[in-house]
């Protein structure tokens, strides 16, 4: 495994570890790509998920130089690991939401809890439509948490997605991705594959 430098670009990272995929792929939002960043084949290494988790910190706080961050909340499962070294690298506190199997909704479990008041960040590692961060933000939001940041290792929507706080990304790309009824891949009849956390 190649050693983590602090200049090494992320993009370099996810390439050494087998982890940018090219094909046919659904993604979590239920959009379909011919391209798939599989952290968890990153996040594996605890040298890269530290150096991520640590520059990710760093462009966190440059955004709210004057506040400090209590809470660090991810959706699990693809968040949990670069959650985690964020909060580690902040000093902050490190909780998940989970999404309810009835209700499809996002739910924080396992006597995970927020206080009235609390600053909060939500991270996750790849955010394509922005989709699973706004949920968890509106999650601490209900409870009393003020959500002043959010992060994520890639943002695939070339800098598109607005979530209403400042967001910070380590690597913008400027993916291709269609809805399923639009999708040339499927139009060509190449077999579409799931390979992230959530099942298809």
């Amino acid at each position: 495994m190649p050693q983590a430098e602090a200049n090494t670009a992320v993009l370099d990272l996810f390439r050494a570890a087998g982890a940018y995929l090219t094909g046919h792929f659904r993604l979590t939002s239920g959009l379909h790509s011919p391209e798939y960043l599989q952290s968890a084949l990153v996040l594996q290494h605890p040298e890269y998920a530290q150096d991520l988790g640590r520059r990710l910190a760093n462009a966190l706080s440059a955004l709210v130089p004057s506040k400090h961050i209590d809470v660090v909340a991810s959706p699990a499962i693809g968040g949990l690991i670069i959650g985690h070294e964020v909060a580690r690298a902040l000093g902050a506190r490190f909780i998940f939401a989970e999404r309810d199997a009835s209700s499809k909704k996002m739910t924080l479990r396992r006597g995970f809890e927020v206080t009235p008041g609390e600053t909060a960040a939500v991270v996750e590692d790849v955010i394509t439509t922005g989709g699973s961060t706004r949920e968890v933000a509106d999650l601490l939001r209900e409870r009393g948490a003020r959500v002043v940041v959010a992060g994520s290792i890639i943002d695939r929507s070339g800098g598109a997605v607005d979530l209403g706080v400042p967001r910070a990304a380590l690597e913008t790309l400027h993916v291709v991705a269609h809805a399923p009824e639009s999708c040339p891949l499927c139009a060509q009849g190449i077999p579409v594959v799931k390979p992230g956390s959530r099942p298809t």
